[in-house]
Parts: structure tokens; C-alpha cells; sequence
């Protein structure tokens, strides 16, 4: 029982141990493995074995099958320059694929043999600080990246390229980029050479047949491949289908080759590199990403500014629509605005006499009225006055109760008559 109970006990303390352990630590190291020479350190990538593949297809396709059917001018002439363009590629390709791209103080240790020490980032955020990398133990440039794949420094990075199996670095970026041209304009010398033969396939067969060996062959169905040296008979169909399948692989290769060609092309007008380039559209991206996250606020203030703009424009004293401006002696709108009232009275004041039609004798009555429109038309309104007298025009004119009896004997008040 007493033991059963203490390995309990130590199982519990086990259990309760509040100190890390070594386990946690390895998730922070970056796994390890041995360095690569260059492109023919084994294993080979995929895309390496299909560029290969397709190589030798084209070889064996443009000197076997279709330079041979050309005419004697230009037999010559396409062996000269597809054998140029293939014989520069792949001299540069495989000096591309042989070089070792990596940093002087890497080269310098020679230290492929074994596996580098492995990468805690707990100590390190970086694999190079300070000009020094910490898994290759070195001393390292200001161009130098480390490479993931090839586990080295590479001088003057450009990028890792997957069809040569190599980084590309300042020691063999001419070679990549020579390859890569060559390569191009072969794939297009090839794609004349065949466009040529499938039209006078239809048009004049006899220009394709000038080689002697084609005397002994009787119908014009069957053709002879891999002149001079290894006639072989095939099809008319035959040979069309294998120059439809060449085209359509040359024109997948073309886009390829062309798009990286004129890639490069823009790199070396601008001085980049592709890391270069990755990192300044991440910069990009980075400050598109903080733009978006910034402007709602900027879209929501914006909006928050122009929907007061426009409270306030709405806002306006109701009493405005009430107000009505002035015209007097036909001289155009106030300056200001009046109250309703006065501008009644105004109007009233500007109105001129109507025109009385009928007969009127000599009486009291009609004399008052004249001197009513008189004393109007006297007090009119003028535009250019200021405040104050038009306020003692407005007075004066409220102020007269009563009109003078024509005969200045006595004063007459509208109750009298």
C-alpha cells in the first residue's frame, strides 16, 4: 500500500512539474538538412527532368524530321541557326545548372558534407542579422540571402529557379539569362520551319520531296524521316499529327520562355532583381492593406462631415420662406429683408391710384382722394435709403391720420366725411 501511494505521489509530481520541457523548445528550431552543391546534386526537381525531355524531343524533331524535307537554299541555312541557337543553350544551360552560386566565405569553408546546425529562432528572428548568418556560421555581404532550398547564402540572390534545380546568383545569372534566349528564339526558328512545311504540304508537296532518296518512293503518301542518315517511311498523317503536337508544344514553351524573358528584360532596365521586385509588391501590398484598413474612418468622418453640412444647410430659419422681398417703383429687390407686415404696408403704399372712369363733380370727397394719392406717391419707397430712414419714411407714412379740407379752413378726419 505505502508503495503504491509514493508512485502515485511521484506520478502527481510528474503531472504538477511547472518547469518547460525540452519537447516545447523544438517547435522554435528550424529543421536542418545538407547543403546543395548545385543543380546536379541529387535528388533532381520534376521540372528539371521535363526540361531535359523536352530538349531532346526538339532536337531530334528539327534535325530528324522537318529540316531535313526543307529545300537546298534553306536546308543549310535553318541547320546553321536552329544548330546555333540549341548548341548556345545548352552549353549555357548546363554551365547554369554547374555553377555554384553561392557566397565566397560559404565556398570558402566547404562545408556541403555535413548537415548545418540547426536555426532557433527563439535566439535569432532572422537567419542573417548584421551581416552574419547564423547557419552558415559566415560573414555575408549586403546581397546575400539564404536560400531554403539550397540551404546556403547565395551572392547577389536573384531566385531559386525550379527548371535548372540551382539558385541564381551574381555567378551564374548570365548564364540563365543566355539560356533563356536561346532557347526562345530556337522555339520560334523551329515553329517557322514547321509552318513552312505544313503549307507546302497543300500547295506544291514536290518542293519538300528534293532529297534523292524520295526517286524510290512511289506515292506521294508516304514520307521519309531522319535524312540523310536513317531513312525511315511514315505517313502523310503521321508526319501532320507529330507537327501539330511539336507546334502546340512550342507554342506552351513560348509563352513560358517569352513571359520570363521580357520579365528579366524589365529587371535588368530597372537594376532589380526578383527578390528585389517580391519585396518591393509586398511593400505594396503591405501599404495597400493598411490604406483599406484606414479609410472606413476616413469614409465614415467624410460622411459624418457632410451630413452636417448639409443639416446645416437644412436648418435654415423657417421664417425666410415668409419673408418676402420688396420691389418698389420698379427698381429692383431690397438689399434686405423686411418683416411681412412692413412689406404689406409697403405695397400697399406703392400701389398707384386707380383710374377713376366715371364723372366726378368738384366735391370734398374727391378732393381728399387726390391728395391721398399725392401724399402716396410722395412717400414712395427708394431703394438706396438707409435703414434708418426708410424706418421714418415707414413712421411717416403710419402716421398720417387725417387729410387738410381743400379750402385751409379747417382739418378734415376720414369720420367727418
Amino acid at each position: 500500500m505505502m508503495s503504491a501511494a509514493t508512485n502515485l505521489n511521484i506520478l502527481r509530481g510528474q503531472l504538477r512539474r511547472t518547469a518547460p520541457m525540452r519537447v516545447s523548445s523544438r517547435n522554435d528550431l528550424v529543421p536542418t538538412k545538407t547543403p546543395r552543391v548545385n543543380g546536379w546534386t541529387w535528388p533532381p526537381q520534376v521540372f528539371q527532368v521535363i526540361v531535359w525531355l523536352v530538349y531532346n524531343y526538339f532536337a531530334i524533331v528539327a534535325f530528324g524530321m522537318f529540316i531535313p524535307l526543307l529545300p537546298p537554299p534553306w536546308k543549310h541555312v535553318l541547320y546553321a541557326f536552329i544548330g546555333l541557337a540549341f548548341g548556345v543553350h545548352l552549353l549555357s544551360h548546363v554551365a547554369a545548372v554547374t555553377i555554384d552560386p553561392a557566397d565566397a566565405s560559404v565556398r570558402a569553408k566547404k562545408t556541403y558534407a555535413g548537415p548545418m546546425p540547426l536555426f532557433d529562432r527563439t535566439v535569432q528572428a532572422h537567419v542573417i542579422q548584421d551581416s552574419h548568418c547564423y547557419l552558415c556560421d559566415v560573414k555575408v555581404g549586403p546581397k546575400v540571402k539564404h536560400c531554403s532550398v539550397c540551404n546556403k547564402c547565395v551572392s547577389d540572390f536573384d531566385h531559386h529557379c525550379k527548371w535548372l534545380n540551382n539558385c541564381v546568383g551574381g555567378r551564374n545569372y548570365r548564364c540563365f539569362f543566355v539560356a533563356v534566349s536561346s532557347a526562345a528564339v530556337g522555339v520560334v526558328l523551329l515553329v517557322a520551319v514547321i509552318t513552312f512545311i505544313f503549307i507546302q504540304h497543300y500547295v506544291d508537296p514536290n518542293v519538300l520531296r528534293s532529297d534523292p532518296r524520295f526517286h524510290s518512293v512511289l506515292t506521294n503518301n508516304t514520307w521519309l524521316v531522319f535524312l540523310p542518315s536513317a531513312p525511315v517511311k511514315t505517313s502523310a498523317a503521321g508526319l501532320l499529327i507529330v507537327a501539330f503536337a511539336t507546334v502546340i508544344l512550342c507554342f506552351t514553351c513560348l509563352l513560358l520562355l517569352w513571359h520570363l524573358l521580357c520579365f528579366h528584360f524589365y529587371l535588368l532596365c530597372k537594376g532589380l532583381s526578383t527578390f528585389d521586385y517580391i519585396k518591393l509588391q509586398r511593400q505594396k501590398e503591405a501599404r495597400s492593406r493598411d490604406a483599406e484598413v484606414e479609410s472606413p474612418h476616413g469614409i465614415q468622418i467624410s460622411s459624418k462631415v457632410s451630413q452636417n453640412h448639409l443639416s446645416s444647410m437644412d436648418c435654415e430659419p423657417t421664417q425666410i420662406h415668409g419673408s418676402s422681398t420688396c420691389k418698389t417703383d420698379n427698381k429692383g429687390s431690397l438689399s434686405s429683408r423686411l418683416p411681412d407686415s412692413i412689406c404689406r404696408e409697403l405695397e400697399n403704399i406703392d400701389k398707384p391710384p386707380e383710374k377713376d372712369t366715371t364723372f366726378h363733380h368738384d366735391t370734398p370727397n374727391s378732393t381728399k382722394k387726390e391728395n391721398k394719392s399725392d401724399m402716396s406717391t410722395s412717400r414712395s419707397w427708394k431703394p438706396g435709403m438707409g435703414a434708418d430712414m426708410q424706418s421714418e419714411s415707414i413712421r411717416s407714412v403710419e402716421s398720417v391720420p387725417d387729410v387738410q379740407d381743400p379750402l385751409g379752413s379747417s382739418v378734415m378726419t376720414p369720420d367727418d366725411t
